[in-house]
């Protein structure tokens, strides 16, 4: 009966991860759109700033929210950091240039606390037998949230010339709507074992005790709670694994950006592509959805071998990558990243090819399953009783990361976009195995 709790609590926050991101996906990949289509003219906001705002608050505040989390539990931070996520979604129904960045920098904080209560609160659903299939089936479920949105951005925007304030509100409603499902659905979910909750029942029955006698009671272990949260954070930093491990986490940061951000904006800036660019750019991110569900799928749930696996698959996502990195090489052209208002003139190696660029989606999304998938296994096993601090390492480096990958992709060709995820892809791989073969010489398992 546990197992079948867990197993429900983890279809569960799959759901309603998907459901938040359907409404966070979507509102990113349109909002540059949307706000240059906007009829009112004293709206001064611009969706890159906010993007790179929302990355650089969640990197800071990956650092205070293990403590928040320890404090006030798993369940209760997801409800809390969806409200946030609502929030930003349901400024774009009437925008204002203060409630728009203002809600950038509360989304950065939620984005923060969601992801730490949400690593904690897998591991706490799972076991070393159980990690890896319900990460993977958690990755399938979000990464739908990948294919709603943007199909409904391909069905209802492909050709159109400007997104009316009609438009504008149908859509940001539905996603309102959406997202707030996706926060209650935190609600049902049930606890399975005496860590998740950090305060205790009997407290409530001694309704004896005056109030402040409670109160002082609970706040004195939550205080030390933070501080030693904190502190294991720290102490993580330095250890050998844990650096090792931040080239991966750096690189996933790095692909992240381009394949969210930038391979989107390269496909609708070739001109070769034609007046249906711009709807390409929602079945790119299809794909690109497709890619990270058929990964999740395969290495979460087929491959019951943790050991022999793991490194396997990361040597996948890293040929897979290369692949995907020299077709857009040939396939794009070389300033299309950098030039975004008139579309590119110049000439990629090869005459671009809608195929071969929907190919390199799909394969940019299973390359990132492979990583991302690989990367939560080896810190749920290696780090199960300290998940929160190590969750919350792997996504301050990953957005740090990010937010430095959404500033130089302004600037920088693709060639050269490439070559530093080229290094960093390599190195992180590399990493990666050596942290393996460390952990298999303590473990004294024989090596495959």
């Amino acid at each position: 009966i546990m197992a079948d709790l867990r197993l429900f609590n983890v279809v569960i926050l799959g759901i309603g991860f998907m459901l938040i991101f359907t409404a966070f996906t979507t509102c990113g990949n349109t909002e540059q759109t949307v706000i240059k289509s906007l009829s009112n003219s004293t709206f001064q906001g611009s969706g890159y700033n906010s993007l790179a705002i929302i990355y650089g608050v969640f990197s800071a505040s990956n650092l205070i929210a293990p403590s928040i989390v320890a404090s006030i539990g798993p369940r209760l931070s997801m409800i809390f950091s969806g409200l946030l996520y609502s929030g930003y979604i349901a400024v774009f129904i009437s925008p204002a240039t203060w409630s728009f960045y203002l809600t950038s920098v509360l989304i950065g904080i939620g984005a923060a606390v969601l992801w730490t209560a949400q690593g904690n609160f897998l591991v706490l659903n799972s076991d070393a037998d159980t990690i890896n299939r319900n990460t993977g089936l958690f990755w399938a479920l979000l990464q739908c949230s990948m294919l709603f949105g943007n199909l409904y951005i391909y069905l209802e925007w492909n050709e159109i010339a400007a997104v009316t304030d009609t438009d504008r509100r149908t859509l940001f409603i539905i996603l309102l709507v959406l997202s707030l499902l996706g926060t209650m659905s935190f609600v049902v979910l049930r606890k399975t074992g005496g860590r998740e909750e950090p305060l205790k029942e009997e407290e409530e029955d001694d309704s004896l005790l005056p109030a402040c006698a409670v109160y002082k009671e609970r706040t004195v272990p939550t205080v030390r709670g933070l501080t030693t949260e904190f502190m294991t954070m720290l102490k993580l930093f330095g250890t050998k694994t844990i650096l090792l491990l931040s080239f991966c986490m750096a690189y996933s940061g790095l692909e992240l950006t381009f394949y969210s951000g930038v391979y989107g904006t390269c496909i609708g800036a070739t001109t070769q592509f034609g007046a249906a660019a711009k709807g390409l750019i929602g079945l790119s991110g299809i794909l690109v959805g497709i890619g990270e569900i058929v990964g999740g799928g395969l290495f979460g749930l087929l491959c019951k071998n943790n050991r022999f696996r793991r490194t396997s698959v990361v040597f996948l996502g890293m040929v897979v990558h290369f692949v995907a990195f020299y077709l857009i090489f040939l396939n794009i052209p070389d300033d299309a990243p950098v030039v975004v208002q008139t579309g590119t003139q110049s000439k990629s190696y090869l005459t671009p090819s809608v195929p071969v660029a929907l190919l390199c989606s799909f394969l940019l999304g299973l390359g990132d399953s492979c990583f991302n998938t690989q990367l939560y296994s080896i810190l749920g096993c290696l780090y199960a009783e300290e998940s929160a601090p190590a969750f919350a390492i792997f996504k301050f480096i990953q957005s740090i990361c990010a937010a430095v990958a959404f500033l130089y992709s302004n600037y920088l060709l693709l060639s050269w976009q490439l070559f530093v995820m080229g290094i960093f892809g390599f190195s992180g791989s590399l990493c990666f195995f050596l942290v393996e073969k460390m952990n298999d010489l303590l473990l004294g398992l024989p090596e495959y």
